[in-house]
């Protein structure tokens, strides 16, 4: 969907807090995978941890970080993970379930297809008035 849309609509990633810090709940398969994170105690730990995340699962949509007062996970329940669409008028026109599991991209799909205009590549050439 990002490729698709990149063009006319506004995509980011969201780092929140980390979903399974070595000092909380942390996953037999991070320990597999050597994915040894603790909570951040600081903006900068956090953006550091971001930052590896983004670079090792090969991210290439924007990435945003949440604020030490996890302004961004409270405001829209973003733990563990969410899809959100928000319209332009900052409304939000699709929410899903709690992620992985509760994704449904095709449901978020319909949702930009309604909002957003089509590529004018997907209109083809410009039509031009007969003489």
């Amino acid at each position: 969907m990002y490729q698709k849309y990149k063009d006319r609509a506004a995509f980011f990633v969201v780092y929140i807090e980390e979903a399974h810090p070595t000092d909380g709940w942390e996953m037999p398969s991070n320990l597999k995978q050597h994915i040894l994170v603790a909570s951040a105690k600081t903006f900068g730990e956090r953006d550091a941890t971001a930052d590896t995340c983004v670079v090792r699962l090969g991210i290439h949509v924007p990435a945003l970080v949440d604020d030490m007062q996890d302004s961004t996970e409270r405001a829209y329940t973003a733990w563990p993970d969410r899809l959100y669409v928000i319209d332009r008028s900052g409304r939000v026109a699709y929410k899903s379930r709690a992620g992985p599991y509760g994704f449904h991209p095709a449901e978020m799909a319909k949702v930009l297809q309604r909002l957003v205009p089509p590529s004018r590549a997907a209109q083809g050439p410009p039509a031009y008035p007969r003489r």
